[in-house]
């Protein structure tokens, strides 16, 4: 590990001044992703910045929303009530992810913006457009079983890793960020980038920018909802596919459909078209089958992770099933 520099933040404002006057600095919160990058070579970050004692570990419900300090452990987050109750995605997302020493320390926002766990990635001997911009995607015509199907470029196939994301993404979530002279909200579906031509670019968070909390919203009729995460191995693993659903099914008619795919896409992948097949009709496999192509149209293999397009569809129509009964 390279020598670095650590300092405690007192609160928002002092974290958010140190990022701003130093670019090379990081946060470190729960350090259960900054850590492995720094051991791994990949990240080099002059500064450490400890952001444990600013706040924003508050997770607070009321009748229409519940707010996600980004600094709320992730394990506090799966057993809150008006979580587990309202968002279940979200909840059985938190439950499937790494296991419970790393759920207990790892934070929400630290969660939302962890990078991808693609081998390429993390071997600095190994090129990465990701990593060193313009030095070429090694897992292009390579080892490339877990890589993504969807949202790729000819410059990069990693796969976002992230469960809780794919589960905020499906009950559309919103990011208040601050900096020192302002705040913004950012629906989380266009916080993420596509890799496009600059895979190192990987959301639109700005220099000098924290994420303070995320919110989730409740509908005018409360949403059924389930994660399902297909992997290699039943624990400690990162998923293969994976399927975020909520809906609202009155008098047997869909009347409100979220779908997110995970393991597929270099972003937490959403999927409109499939939740309009959805709506206005009755829960059965054949309508569920038919979301599902939807959800993977446009879905390219590389070769090893051919058998990705098929596994999503099958996790969706599964995940579907459970949600609506059918």
């Amino acid at each position: 590990m390279n020598p670095f520099r650590y300092a405690q933040a007192a609160d928002a404002a002092t974290a958010v001044s140190a990022l701003r006057g130093d670019r090379g600095m990081r946060y470190i919160a729960g350090g259960t992703n900054i850590l492995d990058l720094m051991k791994d070579d990949v990240e080099r970050p002059p500064l450490l910045v400890d952001i444990n004692a600013i706040g924003l570990r508050e997770i607070r419900a009321s009748d229409d929303a519940v707010e996600l300090g980004a600094l709320a452990r992730m394990a506090d987050v799966a057993r809150h009530p008006a979580v587990r109750d309202n968002f279940t995605a979200v909840a059985m997302a938190l439950d499937e992810t790494a296991s419970p020493q790393l759920r207990n320390m790892g934070t929400i926002g630290g969660n939302v913006l962890q990078r991808t766990r693609c081998a390429y990635f993390r071997d600095p001997a190994t090129p990465c457009n990701k990593r060193r911009p313009g030095s070429g995607c090694a897992a292009i015509g390579g080892v490339n079983r877990t890589h993504a199907i969807l949202g790729t470029s000819d410059r990069c196939i990693a796969t976002h890793a992230s469960d809780l994301a794919v589960a905020l993404i499906a009950f559309d979530a919103t990011l208040h960020i601050v900096s020192v002279d302002a705040a913004r909200e950012v629906p989380i579906r266009s916080f993420y980038r596509l890799p496009q031509d600059a895979p190192n670019v990987e959301n639109v968070l700005a220099p000098g920018e924290l994420i303070a909390s995320v919110e989730l919203r409740h509908g005018a009729v409360p949403m059924r909802s389930t994660y399902l995460k297909v992997r290699d191995r039943a624990q400690y693993e990162f998923a293969l596919a994976s399927a975020a659903v909520a809906l609202v099914v009155e008098s047997g008619i869909i009347r409100d459909a979220r779908i997110a795919l995970g393991g597929v896409g270099t972003i937490p992948w959403l999927a409109p078209e499939a939740s309009a097949i959805l709506v206005g009709s009755q829960p059965s496999r054949a309508l569920f089958e038919r979301a599902a192509a939807a959800a993977v149209a446009g879905a390219h293999g590389y070769g090893q992770n051919d058998f990705k397009i098929v596994l999503a569809q099958r996790t969706l129509v599964r995940a579907l099933e459970s949600v609506a009964g059918a």
